[in-house]
């Protein structure tokens, strides 16, 4: 027999794991780190809300409405996401899925497009899901406002909640990298090279591991010169784009990502798999934002089936790839790309009042097997 003692001691541990495991979804020691892209338009409150509410307008458009839309007449809607209550929801359906981080892609401080990321950090749920930076060359082309940045990214990496790989390098990814060199920008590669050299020394200053950034492109090749010259340390993507105006099936979507895999491999780079939930922009050509005009090429939306599939194929490559894949992550496009054609985020069913967690249904499936 145990003596009270012992019962103490047994409970406390099993309090104290049960607790870990509630706060940090990284208790999946034996996965790889699984997170999805925040594209936080819902949140801004202004134009671009303005503009890709009214794509989703259409009637025939209102099953990809995300969870906090209303419908307001048979082609109108409004979607405001841009709440405590909406952002700690969307924690709470994001961790009950297994998903290990958001990847916000980042604005200026001042923008309403950080209003999301701004939310996220006030939530008390934050635990739940940790984050991480989706910078975008065209907004940290501004050789004379990156000291500020490097300030406000190494403070963001030093946030518990921060997504680390390898120990403690924050994970960074990288997207349009070549919009960082031009007139008023960065005068070369050697220039914006040296930048982020700035924010390697700044991250080593406060005692935190080198970033480790990945690169966000369409072509390896490609992807693997931009890596080189920034010194940049993996091949990933934004999302994978194409299909046909009639729709091409999902599963050509799945080998489209599994083939781009395998190309950032064959270049000798390490790799992040991207695991895409579709593409499906048409949208934005009947109502187009003032940045596209959209494009009836598109993919035929997945099943949750489908899309379980695709995710666990990605973790078999990096399980079978490590030498490729060291930082064993995987990045989802997307959770909220609603009028783009990728989502993870909840939708509401054709009544307009149900919510359809269908998607999430599917990969926590495979995120939370044991």
């Amino acid at each position: 027999m145990k003596s009270n003692a012992q019962h103490n001691s047994y409970w406390t541990w099993g309090i104290a794991v049960l607790l870990a495991t509630m706060i940090d979804p990284l208790a999946h020691a034996d996965r790889p780190v699984v997170g999805a892209i925040r594209w936080d338009a819902w949140q801004e409150s202004a134009k671009v809300k303005t503009a890709v509410e009214m794509a989703l307008s259409p009637a025939h458009w209102h099953y990809r409405l995300p969870f906090f839309a209303k419908v307001t007449g048979p082609n109108s809607v409004t979607i405001d996401g841009n709440s405590q209550a909406v952002m700690d929801q969307e924690i709470a359906y994001a961790a009950k899925a297994g998903l290990d981080y958001w990847a916000f892609v980042t604005y200026p401080d001042d923008s309403g497009m950080s209003n999301g990321l701004h939310l996220y950090l006030s939530s008390r749920q934050k635990r739940r899901i940790k984050f991480c930076l989706n910078l975008q060359g065209g907004w940290i082309s501004n050789p004379a406002k990156w000291d500020n940045e490097i300030k406000r990214y190494v403070k963001y990496f030093q946030n518990p909640c921060y997504q680390n790989v390898l120990g403690n390098r924050p994970l960074v990814y990288l997207f349009n990298s070549q919009e960082m060199i031009g007139k008023g920008r960065y005068a070369d590669w050697a220039a914006a090279r040296a930048a982020f050299d700035r924010l390697r020394a700044a991250t080593a200053d406060a005692q935190l591991g080198k970033p480790y950034i990945v690169i966000q492109g369409w072509n390896a090749t490609q992807d693997q010169k931009m890596l080189t010259d920034l010194g940049a340390d993996a091949i990933g993507a934004y999302a994978v784009a194409g299909g046909s105006k009639s729709g091409a099936p999902f599963e050509k979507l799945a080998a489209q990502a599994h083939a781009f895999w395998e190309a950032g491999k064959a270049t000798g780079c390490h790799v992040v798999p991207i695991v895409t939930t579709g593409w499906d922009n048409r949208p934005r050509v009947e109502n187009p934002p003032p940045w596209t005009t959209g494009s009836e090429n598109h993919y035929l939306a997945p099943t949750p089936g489908q899309l379980a599939r695709h995710l666990s194929d990605a973790l078999d490559w990096i399980r079978s790839n490590r030498a490729a894949a060291p930082a064993n992550v995987v990045l989802i496009y997307a959770w909220n790309e609603h009028d783009e054609g990728g989502w993870l985020c909840p939708t509401l069913k054709n009544d307009g009042v149900t919510t359809d967690s269908s998607r999430l249904d599917g990969i926590e499936a495979i995120l939370n097997s044991p």
